[in-house]
């Protein structure tokens, strides 16, 4: 056969390189270490933020959608991974955990938020083969055009098991919670499909930023200028960030007048500040402090009755900067 009759070759596509995303790399950055060193994600996120946002081109959007992106993968792991195993040719524990990670945070794109189906699959690709490589990119992209076909309900029918024949396990797979803790609710709850579901359901939420303002230093009027905020339903020092975001980037939290503490710490402090007493309230003692979240705010509240808080210089609020004078540390036994 001669060269002429030969069918013409198709051109190759030219290389391109990958497009990096820095909000997608970071989300990606921060579950690795929740995999690789069983770190805590609301430690490990915190400082990726910041450092993203000092480098510039990183905003709250940013940092809002890199924030969901963690969290809701996390969140929703268990569901995930069931969705996935039915979707590749072998065991998940074959699956590189780097690839999985790829893969969790795709199906999360794809099945929890509103991005876009092509927009989620082509930016986890871009994410892949920055990460992994283009070869392992191309598995990725096969798994998820996969994932894509359904929505997250019809998902759970196919991957869950039927409720009659194992309702804890179809509990467990459709609120992705590990088994243990939907055995230790039912047997806490006395069984009940509604109620046990209900607070499956409620620990599934998006949970909202809540700040406080550290009196005679910040004010909830201050931080109720942010966007999205509002006053918190119980604490007078509560402002709740309903979008969630980098708490990092409110100018009060990084200059520690302000801080990130759920409301119930919040009414602990305030509890143990009004609590009767007999006798003089010029000397506080908080004989417990760790991170130092509710000693800071109790520093403050004493400082506006001109007394002391005295805390062990183990506590770490000293250190950062959260407290007013006069408060102080001391040096404390642990044993």
């Amino acid at each position: 056969m001669s060269d002429t009759s030969r069918r013409p070759r198709r051109p190759a596509k030219p290389y391109r390189r990958p497009q990096k995303d820095p909000v997608r790399i970071l989300a990606f950055d921060a579950l690795r270490a929740v995999d690789e060193r069983d770190a805590y994600a609301n430690l490990v996120l915190p400082p990726l933020l910041r450092k993203a946002r000092e480098k510039g081109d990183f905003d709250a959007r940013d940092a809002a959608l890199a924030t969901e992106l963690v969290y809701g993968t996390l969140r929703r792991q268990g569901t995930y991974d069931a969705i996935i195993a039915a979707c590749v040719d072998r065991p998940l524990r074959e699956v590189d955990p780097p690839v999985l990670d790829v893969l969790s945070l795709g199906a999360h794109q794809l099945l929890g938020t509103r991005i876009p189906t092509h927009a989620a699959v082509s930016a986890t690709v871009e994410l892949a083969r920055v990460v992994l490589g283009d070869g392992r990119a191309k598995f990725v992209n096969a798994v998820l055009r996969k994932v894509a076909q359904h929505d997250l309900d019809g998902w759970l029918e196919k991957v869950a098991p039927p409720y009659d024949d194992d309702p804890e396990d179809h509990l467990a797979v459709v609120h992705s919670h590990p088994r243990w803790v939907v055995s230790a609710l039912w047997d806490s709850l006395g069984g009940g499909r509604a109620g046990i579901e209900d607070l499956l359901e409620a620990d599934n939420e998006r949970p909202e930023v809540t700040l406080v303002a550290r009196p005679g230093r910040a004010t909830p009027d201050e931080l109720l200028g942010e966007e999205a905020a509002v006053p918190g339903r119980w604490s007078p020092y509560a402002v709740r960030l309903t979008e969630g975001g980098e708490p990092g980037a409110v100018t009060a939290v990084r200059e520690g007048r302000a801080g990130v503490q759920d409301e119930g710490s919040q009414l602990v402090a305030l509890a143990l500040a009004n609590a009767p007493l007999d006798g003089p309230d010029q000397k506080w003692l908080d004989g417990c402090a760790g991170p130092g979240g509710k000693a800071a705010l109790l520093a403050a509240l004493a400082a506006e009755r001109g007394a002391v808080l005295l805390a062990l210089r183990e506590a770490a609020a000293p250190r950062r900067g959260w407290w007013p004078a006069p408060s102080t540390a001391t040096p404390g036994r642990t044993r």
